[in-house]
């Protein structure tokens, strides 16, 4: 179960807002890619992290993306209790 900063804890939605919602998969992916650089997922609100996407082979030509990770887990934290169990389940899988 989630807490809030204070350490209440969390209790996530019954009710679904986007039943087919998925976080971001470039968001996903620097989440993933700071947890394994640090360990965990307390980023600082003021984070930004660089991914890097294309490259496939195709045409794309590979680019740096940064984003606001630390906004986005910020946000995703903060509307913890508007969450369905599914979204929080996915959260959960990438170390939140």
């Amino acid at each position: 179960m989630w807490s809030d900063r204070a350490g209440t804890a969390i209790r996530p939605s019954r009710r679904a807002r986007h039943e087919d919602e998925e976080p971001p998969p470039r968001r996903t992916q620097a989440a993933k890619q700071y947890y394994q650089r640090e360990g965990h997922l307390k980023v600082p609100r003021k984070q930004v992290e660089t991914i890097t996407i294309g490259g496939d082979g195709s045409e794309n030509q590979e680019q740096d993306l940064q984003l606001k990770l630390g906004a986005w887990i910020a946000n995703q934290r903060s509307r913890a209790a508007t969450l369905t169990l599914e979204r929080i389940e996915q959260l959960s899988n990438i170390g939140m």
